[in-house]
């Protein structure tokens, strides 16, 4: 484990009620002068490396900051360790990937106790960097955060002031806080550079859960591609827990399930045929059982949290044909990655020092590079390779596990 770098002696946030404000309108006018004119709502693949990079953070369990301590830790690495670690992985990892877009898959948030200096980037960092973020459940430990909003809030911080896009669906826990899932993506969709949304629009039909939104990636600047989406996200709510008594944890609904059928039908239609995919969402699918040490590159250290109901989610999209890979959090010493039926299965494995973990396992992302083919007319053309690895929470920021998840035939 990496420790926190020093950081100048600021007032912590949470001895003015007007910090948080502050903070928020400084990081959109950072933002502005970053790159002006830019939209952080349009997703596109470089133009000069034909890449597009996805930094997915699973299970951050933030609380309050530097009162709430680590778990899991080694006795040597206990003093000092809080949620502060947590907020430096993340800041450690924008800088060293650069990513296009951060993916937070659940359960995220702290209280204010953090100081202002610790996650402000100097402008000089922040234009060097412009990117995108999304993540994958548990972005906060509601149970233990004072302000769900104000957990959040400091959580996604890194990204905010990084001047990246970044997106986020919920995890089992977020909720437990002082606010409720339609609260928690309400305000996650009205925070900077945020591409999240509550739920699709214009639906026929009322869908479950908050969180179910679809995101596109354009071509390359000035390629033939440009204004095409060659790159669909999927990102579901995968809820918290049942209320039934045959199953621990909640399942995607057929309501969700309907919307993710009609969405793939619909973009296979405008793309002639389907652009590569990838699904965002924080349980495990049943299938995610499939996998050991034989037939998967990673480690599985603990059992597969699954519903005990089978969602049909995964038949739904190796029928669709577009999906090449779904990542989840949720099981935080799993970090393995396993191929099925066309359709890559993975963990992000865990990120945040307030989870449960391993005492000397260090914590961990996954960052996903998508790239494009090279052709001798327009100069890029469609995704070519989706490739992935995992980044660790030591001093060098050590990768592992480099692996290619699909490849244009």
């Amino acid at each position: 484990m990496a420790p926190p770098p020093p950081v100048a002696p600021l007032r912590s946030l949470s001895s003015s009620p007007c910090s948080l404000k502050v903070l928020l309108l400084l990081c959109s006018f950072l933002l502005a002068t970053v790159s002006e004119g830019s939209s952080v709502a349009k997703l596109r693949f470089a133009r000069r490396s034909g890449e597009f990079k996805i930094l997915q953070v699973a299970d951050m369990h933030y609380a309050n900051g530097a009162t709430t301590p680590c778990e899991n830790v080694l006795p040597a690495e206990q003093r000092g360790c809080s949620d502060l670690n947590t907020t430096a992985f993340l800041r450690r990892l924008i800088l060293a990937e650069k990513p296009n877009l951060i993916v937070f898959t659940g359960k995220s948030s702290l209280s204010l106790s953090l100081s202002l200096s610790f996650f402000l980037f100097s402008a000089n960092s922040m234009a060097s960097l412009s990117g995108n973020a999304a993540g994958a459940g548990d972005n906060i430990f509601g149970f233990d955060a004072n302000d769900s909003a104000r957990s959040m809030e400091a959580a996604f911080a890194p990204a905010v002031a990084a001047g990246i896009p970044w997106a986020a669906v919920l995890g089992n826990h977020d909720q437990e806080g002082n606010l409720g899932r339609r609260g928690l993506m309400q305000h996650i969709a009205g925070m900077p550079a945020a591409l999240s949304r509550v739920n699709p629009r214009g639906l026929s039909f009322p869908i479950d859960g908050f969180g179910n939104y679809h995101l596109s990636v354009a071509g390359a600047a000035g390629s033939a591609m440009a204004n095409q989406s060659i790159l669909n996200l999927y990102f579901l709510d995968s809820g918290d827990y049942s209320s039934s008594d045959f199953s621990v944890y909640d399942w995607i609904k057929p309501s969700q399930l309907l919307w993710f059928q009609q969405s793939s039908a619909k973009l296979r239609r405008e793309h002639g045929g389907p652009a590569p995919a990838m699904a965002f969402f924080h349980i495990p699918l049943p299938e995610f059982g499939s996998f050991g040490p034989g037939n998967s590159t990673g480690v599985r250290q603990e059992g597969i949290s699954s519903a005990a109901v089978n969602s049909g989610l995964f038949a739904a999209m190796v029928a669709a044909g577009d999906v090449k890979a779904a990542f989840v959090g949720h099981d935080h010493i799993n970090d393995f990655c396993g191929e099925l039926a066309g359709v890559n299965l993975c963990y992000g494995g865990g990120f945040g020092y307030h989870a449960y973990g391993k005492a000397g396992w260090p914590r961990r992302a996954r960052v996903v590079a998508v790239s494009l083919e090279k052709t001798s007319a327009a100069g890029w053309g469609g995704v070519k390779t989706i490739r992935t690895w995992r980044r660790l929470d030591d001093r060098s920021l050590s990768t592992i596990d480099s692996q290619l998840l699909w490849t244009k035939i």
